[in-house]
């Protein structure tokens, strides 16, 4: 019998019931997110986020390494700017700017990925932890999504004649607030990501949403508003139209976006471009122990045969009777 200590130090079963439901919820939640549950599901087992229909993978690295560091340059240069005239602090208050540096983290992260997919057929991010896996899916799910938001946005709200004033200003303009929005078209239609998981567009209404207190924070703390359509002195009972209209408007570029990708995947199949899963690990385990089974099997079969003479008896019985 246990020793009465152990009994008493030993927790309840209810006590862990919190701690296993949190366990089984926090592992679905990252399945519904992208991320790979074991050996029979795998993340990304046909590599759709390191492939494309129409390249091969060391194309799709390079030119995902171009627009990388083309768009690190672009926010790098801008931020220079901002503190060379003093308003640095301000720049990760604005939306553009925010987004625009996880297109640069996605792009950095989707090439290196992609170049060693490119070099050894697999790829690290499938094998690290599924947390990470989960925030790659939930990135590329606004890198498609975002960009397009903020060029509507500024192009129909926010853009002025000082837009084109200068040639800093019309590069930059046109870097952070146009070919953003090419390099989500890219990412939609160049390569074989799948579509956006439904649950990562509730996480992106309430990033949309975190980032109003984010603009907030911002005017209580230096004093002024990142975006004019933010002020509600100015514009009223137009503010709530702005907001509700700018997550109505990431719903139906997630949507549209996600149809794209749908149609996308349709044509990749049709063509022969689609690409093919990989074999579960425990699917290939299994086959290679089948294999060894049946190399096991015909070894004691070979040792039966080698037990009979030439004449056809027994070795045992042709003894026993020379006996």
């Amino acid at each position: 019998m246990p020793h009465p200590a152990v009994l008493t130090s030993f927790p309840s079963s209810p006590s862990f019931l919190p701690l296993i439901l949190s366990a089984a919820m926090r592992m679905r939640l990252l399945s519904l997110l992208g991320a790979g549950a074991g050996a029979h599901t795998p993340f990304d087992a046909a590599h759709a986020y390191v492939t494309s229909p129409l390249v091969r993978p060391g194309v799709l690295a390079g030119v995902r390494g171009v627009l990388a560091l083309y768009a690190l340059v672009a926010i790098c240069v801008a931020l220079g700017v901002d503190v060379g005239d003093g308003s640095g602090k301000s720049f990760l208050s604005f939306f553009t700017n925010l987004s625009y540096t996880g297109v640069v983290a996605y792009y950095v992260a989707a090439a290196v990925q992609t170049a060693a997919y490119a070099r050894w057929g697999t790829y690290p991010l499938r094998r690290w932890p599924r947390a990470l896996q989960a925030a790659h899916v939930v990135l590329q799910s606004t890198v498609v999504v975002f960009p397009i938001i903020v060029t509507v946005v500024f192009w129909a709200l926010l853009s002025s004649p000082d837009t084109f004033k200068t040639t800093y200003s019309t590069w930059s303009n046109i870097s952070i607030h146009g070919l953003n929005s090419l390099w989500a078209l890219l990412e939609i239609l160049f390569t074989n990501a799948p579509p956006a998981p439904w649950l990562a567009l509730p996480l992106q209404i309430a990033l949309l949403g975190g980032y109003l207190g984010v603009a907030y924070v911002t005017h209580a703390t230096q004093g002024f508003y990142t975006y004019s359509f933010l002020d509600p002195a100015a514009q009223g009972a137009l503010l709530a139209a702005y907001i509700v209209g700018i997550a109505g408007g990431d719903v139906v570029v997630f949507l549209a976006g996600r149809g794209v990708v749908v149609l996308r995947q349709r044509w990749a199949v049709r063509t022969g471009r689609a690409p093919k899963p990989d074999v579960p690990e425990q699917e290939a385990l299994e086959e290679w122990e089948e294999v060894q089974r049946q190399d096991a099997e015909g070894g004691e079969r070979e040792k039966r045969r080698g037990d009979v003479n030439d004449s056809g008896v027994a070795v045992g019985r042709a003894e026993e009777e020379a006996v």
